[in-house]
Parts: C-alpha cells; sequence; structure tokens
C-alpha cells in the first residue's frame, strides 16, 4: 500500500478502533484527526466547539486534512464531519484512498448512547439528532468514498476487509 488510508463515516462507526487494528496489520502509522488537532490547539474538541465555535473547528480541521495529505504512509482517522466538506475531500484524494465504514444508525445509537465527548450530540433528543445528521452526511460519506465497508463487525474484521478491497 502505497498511498495513505482514509477512514470515514459516521460518529462511532469505528474509525479509531478499526485505525489501530489497520495500524498493526500493515505497519502504517494511524493519525486520529481531531487528536491531531487537540494536540496542535492544546484544548479538546468540546472546548474547541464552546470557545471558538463550530466554524473555526472547521478551518483547524481543513488544515488538519491538508498537512496529513502532505504525508505518507498514514492510516487517517478523521472526524464525523470532516469528508463532509468538499474541500477536504479535494485535499485528501490527492494521496489517499476513502474508505467509508458504514454502519446503521441504529446500531451506532446504542454505541453513542451515553457518549458525552461528542458535542453535537450533546441534545436531550440524541436519537432524532443522530438521525437526522446520519441522513444528511451517509450520502455525503458516500459520494467522497472510493471504498464503502460493512462496519458492523469486529474492528479486526473490518480491518481485514479494507485491506482486501484496497488489494483489490
Amino acid at each position: 500500500m502505497n498511498e495513505n488510508i482514509v477512514l470515514c463515516g459516521f460518529m462511532g462507526c469505528g474509525k479509531t478502533t478499526v485505525g489501530k487494528a489497520l495500524a498493526k496489520k500493515t505497519g502504517m502509522s494511524l493519525v486520529d484527526t481531531d487528536k491531531y488537532i487537540e494536540e496542535k490547539e492544546n484544548m479538546t474538541i468540546s472546548d474547541i466547539f464552546k470557545v471558538y465555535g463550530e466554524e473555526y473547528f472547521r478551518e483547524l480541521e481543513h488544515k488538519a486534512c491538508v498537512e496529513l495529505a502532505g504525508k505518507s504512509n498514514l492510516i487517517i482517522a478523521t472526524g464525523g464531519g470532516a469528508l463532509t466538506y468538499e474541500r477536504n475531500v479535494n485535499a485528501l484524494k490527492k494521496s489517499c484512498v476513502i474508505v467509508l465504514i458504514d454502519v446503521p444508525v441504529d446500531v451506532l445509537y446504542k454505541r453513542l448512547e451515553f457518549d458525552t465527548t461528542r458535542p453535537l450530540l450533546q441534545r436531550a433528543d440524541k436519537k432524532e439528532a443522530m438521525t437526522e445528521l446520519y441522513n444528511k452526511r451517509m450520502p455525503v460519506y458516500k459520494k467522497a468514498s472510493d471504498i464503502v465497508i460493512d462496519g458492523n463487525a469486529s474492528p479486526i474484521c473490518v480491518a481485514d476487509s479494507i485491506i482486501k478491497a484496497i488489494k483489490e
């Protein structure tokens, strides 16, 4: 594999967890864009949203996509909203294969039901908010992706499926 692998999908689909399994199997380095931004800004994503707002965060996210696309031998786990912006897709497509980890919204809700770290889900109507956001984002993810993988399996199985799909 000579190009970077970008993992995209809705929050909770397993981008970071699958990314870790994929990194072990391929010897590539895993970079989570949210963690990358947090380290550069010395703030959590939640705090960046609270203090500066979503628009500021999206600028940081775009810079991270451009920077990471300029590197090699990476598995890049993107934040849930990153590939809903065409400029990020365009930056990453230059050196990366984009893989969508597809998981049904009901499964995602069960995974995230008690999560308090995701700013866009901190609402009383979490399930409705998730479903609405999922329905809006999935077509965009599918359009951005080079490969779609069923993510409703163990992280190791999903990683194996990604490797197989990229080699084909």
